[in-house]
């Protein structure tokens, strides 16, 4: 190991790099695959535990049987595949090219530094995809075009709540409300209303939680992955608790 590759660099480094990683929805066996990869071109052992917020991290030097141990924060951060392939990526690289550290930092920075895709883009994308699934659960084209209204109404109410920081739980049944709300306006026309409300608020659907939860599960990570699918229901509820009230509200013509 280079002497300017102390344990406490190294350390510091794979800490923040691995839990980007879970903050951004990779299963946890992924995560440590990747990051004791790195730790292996280094010349050190990697051990983690994660949690669901934190990740207690261990950096072993077989050589001078130095150990360093870190707990850090997992942040929360959006879900980004693309993002997640070129770090893992790096882990190969890494490990086939043996680079140093300040070289695997200056990769990891240019990485995260990425612009990223347009917030316009995003909403009209996530618009016509929820849009699309109204379409395939049989709505009508008039259904489908409220259907793409609301859920732009919903997903940008859910991006400037989540950008002041506010709980989570609140945002998803804030988002689903106001999404279903604008949807209830297939009431006042003849088309298929039921699809079009029941649709409104799939965007919202915590899918990859819910995935990685009983990925974690089947590979051992039993503690991570049973804190996934918790979370995934309580937001599950939270998107019952939004939808429903329109639904109480409108409940002579719907129900």
């Amino acid at each position: 190991m280079n002497k300017n590759e102390d344990l406490k660099e190294i350390a510091g480094f794979i800490a923040d790099y691995a839990t980007c990683l879970l903050g951004s929805g990779v299963h946890t066996s992924r995560v440590i695959r990747n990051s004791k990869r790195i730790g292996e071109s280094m010349g050190v052992t990697i051990r983690m535990t994660p949690f669901h917020k934190t990740l207690i991290l261990t950096v072993y030097d077989d050589r001078s049987a130095n150990v360093y141990t870190e707990v850090v924060d997992i942040p929360v951060l959006p879900v980004n595949f693309e993002y997640n392939s070129e770090l893992s990526s790096l882990s190969w690289k890494a490990y086939d090219k043996h680079l140093s550290l300040a070289v695997l930092r200056e990769e990891y920075n240019r990485i995260k530094a990425k612009p990223k895709m347009s917030f316009h883009w995003v909403l009209l994308l996530v618009g016509a995809a929820n849009a699309s699934f109204c379409r395939l659960f049989g709505g009508n084209w008039s259904a489908v075009g409220i259907v793409f209204v609301a859920t732009l109404v919903g997903f940008f109410i859910r991006q400037q709540m989540q950008r002041k920081q506010i709980n989570h739980f609140i945002v998803f049944i804030v988002s689903a409300f106001c999404a279903s709300m604008c949807a209830s306006t297939a009431l006042l026309f003849n088309t298929t209303a039921e699809i079009a409300i029941a649709t409104s608020v799939l965007f919202l659907i915590p899918g990859v939680p819910l995935i990685n939860g009983v990925i974690d599960i089947i590979e051992g990570h039993t503690l991570m992955g049973g804190s996934r699918l918790i979370q995934a229901f309580l937001l599950i509820i939270c998107i019952a608790v939004g939808l429903s009230f329109p639904l109480l509200l409108f409940k002579n013509s719907l129900l």
